[in-house]
């Protein structure tokens, strides 16, 4: 028999959660997203289609050049555009439709990303976002595309 053949089993977070830990990544991101709390993603601000993430990748987060992984500021760049998009109405979610990522430069230490919003639709919301290291550097760029989906 395949794996296929047999209902997935629930997901479980490597490590117990504790309880204060998961209030207040919902208080600030809105929602609990396991694997950006995994990474040790940090709100900075969300508000009016504009968001702040920080970030410092851990040495499991690096690649064999010993910078930060590209897939996980792929991922830091997908929660920060969708943190934007969802900032401009109260309780919403979105799912990611597209991405479109572009890497400039290695990126090391501290990093923040920069969500921003450029054109809403009453389903979709195209965004882009910038990943800039602690001397303002241009690390990575993307665009995306998201849709608005019920709770």
């Amino acid at each position: 028999m395949s794996p296929l053949d047999h209902p997935a089993e629930p997901l479980l977070p490597p490590h117990a959660i504790d309880e204060q830990r998961y209030a207040a990544f919902v208080k600030d991101f809105g929602l609990y997203i396991p694997f950006a709390d995994f990474l040790g993603f940090q709100f900075i601000s969300a508000k009016d289609g504009q968001s702040v993430l920080g970030y410092e990748a851990q040495d499991a987060h690096m690649n064999s050049f010993k910078v930060t992984h590209g897939g996980a500021l792929m991922t830091l760049m997908d929660v920060s555009m969708a943190n934007a998009a969802r900032s401009v109405e109260a309780g919403s979610r979105v799912v990611t439709i597209e991405m479109k990522t572009s890497f400039f430069n290695p990126a090391k230490g501290p990093l923040k990303a920069l969500g921003h919003l450029l054109h809403r639709t009453k389903s979709m919301a195209f965004m882009e976002t910038r990943v800039l290291d602690a001397q303002n550097v241009l690390c990575a760029h993307a665009t995306g595309t998201f849709r608005y989906v019920k709770p």
